[in-house]
């Protein structure tokens, strides 16, 4: 039996529509301050058992290698690599890092291991997009999941064991060079472009520092003219402004997850609704034929299905209107709709001009 429509979870957030100030470090970013993604391939030893096999070939590879490099000539032949898994490995470079830095990285199996428990990370070079090294990782591996499997073939897992960290496991070696001012002035990215938020920085910034100390090319980005001297107590100083941000309403809608999220000043226009389910109810009813006693013939089953459909009946549903987000989902409650009846709603909604806000659809 199939019935449709299919039932799934709401979740509706319920946030104050009114502006609140948020310091200007949290809206902006500083141009030039940036992180760095950094990978490099490497291999992990001391598994027990749990590691790649011959039939990855790259890792038997990285092995022999790896002997060859530290003197030791060995017979491809003579390989068992149980014990050793090839990874990949990532980190990111924080901005201003220095050589000696100390940064966290990820490590994860791109072989068939079964898990990296116990394992440890030999040297591995990181490096950056331009190929170029910026860091050297190397260290036993955390690891937050595990596997067990018994010789029947029956196994229990918790979390993912092929995937692992090591804790401050790379050291910075080359430093990026950071140029945060460029003809006098620093940019200050938007992190959410927009013409009212960048209206408002330049309009907080003058205010503190002086009229002509900051203006606005465009809606992502604010020129803020440096000083010669303390760039740095400069910066800090500007991060602890307090500027009001534009909340944009909005709503977004999973369909697969079947989520709805509702933000900011959400509001609803006086509306009639009118949402009829189909119902498809498929079943099947196999009956079985035999001949008769002492007849010729064989017994078999003859399927039987049974195709109904309901239509309820439905009245129109009046929604007043909402000004408020609160009022918004309450108003919507009271179709009584499933989180994806309630998706299709919302998306006329918006189309009749019902729903004053964005609709985001994933």
């Amino acid at each position: 039996m199939r019935a449709l429509p299919l039932l799934v979870v709401l979740a509706l957030t319920l946030a104050p529509s009114l502006a609140r100030a948020e310091h200007l470090r949290d809206l902006v970013e500083v141009s030039g301050a940036r992180t760095n993604q950094l990978l490099g391939y490497g291999l992990v030893t001391g598994l027990g058992g749990t590691g790649d096999d011959l039939s990855v070939p790259f890792t038997s590879q990285s092995v022999l290698a790896m002997l060859r490099r530290l003197g030791v000539q060995v017979d491809p032949g003579q390989l068992r690599l149980r014990n050793v898994a090839a990874v990949v490995v990532t980190a990111t470079l924080p901005a201003f890092a220095r050589p000696g830095t100390r940064v966290d990285v990820t490590v994860s199996s791109v072989g068939n291991a079964r898990s990296l428990s116990g394992g440890v990370l030999l040297q591995t070079v990181l490096r950056g997009a331009d190929q170029r090294a910026y860091a050297i990782a190397q260290g036993p591996l955390v690891v937050g999941g595990f596997v067990a499997q018994g010789s029947t073939g029956s196994a229990v897992r918790a979390g993912y064991p092929t995937t692992a960290r090591v804790a401050e496991g790379a050291t910075v070696e080359r430093e990026v060079p950071s140029t945060m001012v460029v003809d006098g002035s620093v940019r200050l990215d938007l992190r959410t472009p927009g013409f009212t938020v960048a209206s408002r920085i330049v309009q907080a910034v003058n205010q503190r520092f002086g009229d002509g100390t900051a203006s606005a090319p465009d809606a992502g980005a604010v020129l803020v003219r440096a000083p010669e001297t303390d760039l740095v107590g400069f910066l800090a100083a500007l991060e602890e402004l307090e500027v009001v941000p534009l909340r944009r309403a909005r709503v977004v809608l999973n369909e697969r997850t079947g989520t709805i999220v509702a933000g900011g000043d959400v509001r609803l226009a006086p509306a009639a609704v009118v949402h009829g389910g189909l119902t498809v109810v498929v079943r099947e009813t196999p009956a079985v034929s035999q001949p008769a006693a002492l007849g010729a013939g064989t017994t078999v089953v003859v399927p039987g299905t049974e195709v109904t459909a309901e239509e309820p009946t439905r009245s129109a549903t009046l929604l007043p209107a909402a000004p408020t987000l609160a009022d918004v989902a309450r108003t919507l409650n009271r179709l009584g709709l499933s989180p994806r009846e309630l998706g299709s709603v919302l998306e006329a909604l918006r189309a009749a001009g019902a729903l004053e806000a964005e609709l985001v659809i994933q």
